[in-house]
């Protein structure tokens, strides 16, 4: 029976969500239920894409990703794959209308992630739209459930709130992107010599997409506001702990949130929703 293993990709997406990114499972609890097994489902494809990249080091990534890339929009057209994980993901696509071109302009920024490089205005630009923006797309399609004047509208919030939750994410892993992968995302910088004054720079580039993307928030349906507030929350308090760090500390480890606070914070989130004082 075909229901039954649907059911089984969704509880994988559901897994490989939990296991790779706990603050992204807790926060997907807060949305409304209906919208529980559609995000599992592109978490899971992106999070999948993206171990390609960051972990199989003793194999050939480009060929892996190509592969993943063709089975990826095979599944599409066809409604299955038997990678569950694809099964998953497809069902989401098709049942909510995602554009394929936010699908392509995921796996390019997949693709760029293949070579060490150090990026250019426009490149980081390139990357930014494809790893974050457009998955905050993919999320909004599900969360406005068919109507297009929403999208529209919101599409421009989503894609800041995506934006700046990426770049936390780079300075939140300077060290590993840099050290570890050879990887430079911020243009123009030399991290080699990152001071304070640089790291400035670029959190008042991230303080204007997160404001934006609040604005966004509180015109969300109410069906999904809550869960992603309570993401906005998380990452506004990692913003606020790198913030006070010098640019010499946030190069030499990364830096987390501790699962107490977390849970803090969600609750926080919680209350101010519930009172419309966000």
């Amino acid at each position: 029976m075909k229901v039954l293993f649907d059911t089984i990709s969704n509880k994988a997406s559901k897994m490989v969500t939990r296991q790779y990114s706990t603050s992204f499972s807790l926060g997907i609890q807060f949305l409304h239920k209906d919208f529980h097994k559609p995000i599992y489902g592109i978490y899971g494809f992106v999070r999948f894409a993206d171990e390609i990249v960051d972990s199989f080091h003793d194999f050939d990534k480009a060929v892996l990703l190509e592969e993943f890339k063709h089975e990826t929009f095979t599944s599409i057209d066809r409604g299955i794959s038997l990678n569950p994980i694809l099964n998953s993901f497809q069902e989401v696509v098709n049942k909510y209308n995602i554009e394929p071109e936010l699908t392509s302009t995921f796996l390019k920024s997949m693709e760029m992630d293949l070579e060490k490089k150090n990026y250019t205005d426009e490149g980081y630009k390139e990357y930014i739209l494809g790893s974050a923006e457009v998955v905050g797309l993919m999320c909004l399609r599900v969360f406005t459930e068919g109507d297009h004047k929403l999208y529209d509208q919101l599409k421009p919030y989503a894609m800041s709130l995506g934006s700046a939750f990426q770049k936390i994410n780079f300075l939140r892993d300077l060290n590993a992107d840099y050290k570890g992968m050879g990887r430079v995302y911020f243009p123009n910088v030399n991290l080699d010599e990152l001071n304070d004054e640089t790291k400035a720079e670029i959190e008042k580039d991230i303080e204007a997409d997160f404001n934006t993307g609040l604005a966004g928030i509180k015109m969300l349906p109410k069906k999904a506001r809550l869960g992603v507030y309570v993401a906005y929350i998380y990452y506004r308090s990692l913003f606020n702990k790198i913030k006070k760090l010098k640019a010499s500390h946030i190069m030499q480890e990364r830096i987390r949130i501790p699962n107490g606070q977390k849970v803090a914070l969600f609750a926080g989130s919680y209350l101010r929703n519930s009172l419309n004082i966000l």
